[in-house]
């Protein structure tokens, strides 16, 4: 396989893992988050314009598709939250998400429990807050 070829596999691979990451995390930190806005921050997490801020989108999917091809789902849900989650939640404030992220637990099978802070009630100045424990 040509070395083009390998890097569409495994970016199509990454953009996989990337995306059940991003659903899997949201639905953990947004109990009772409108569909709407987990919408908003779904379709954020798996932008170009979001994987761009860490180098071209087809090669930082392709490092996750790599990650889980070698190490398997745990693997590369920790190498998105040690190398992504930061910088996700950063921009997600940006644009008007107030997400708290404490007590991370990236322990391969470590159960993450959420705990919201606040439902997301309507903040002045239109900012959601929302903490969890992951």
């Amino acid at each position: 396989m040509d070395p083009e070829e390998q890097l569409r596999n495994e970016a199509w691979i990454g953009d996989a893992v990337l995306a059940l990451f991003a659903r899997s995390w949201l639905l953990r930190i947004g109990q009772g988050e409108s569909s709407k806005d987990r919408n908003r921050l779904f379709e954020l997490w798996v932008s170009n314009q979001f994987l761009s801020s860490f180098g071209e989108p087809t090669s930082v999917e392709a490092e996750i598709g790599r990650t889980y091809a070698s190490g398997g789902l745990d693997a590369a849900f920790t190498f998105i939250e040690e190398k992504l989650l930061d910088r996700f939640v950063q921009t997600a404030r940006k644009r008007g998400f107030n997400l708290t992220v404490v007590g991370r637990k990236t322990l391969p099978g470590a159960e993450i429990t959420p705990r919201p802070t606040a439902l997301p009630s309507q903040r002045p100045g239109g900012h959601r807050r929302i903490r969890s424990d992951h």
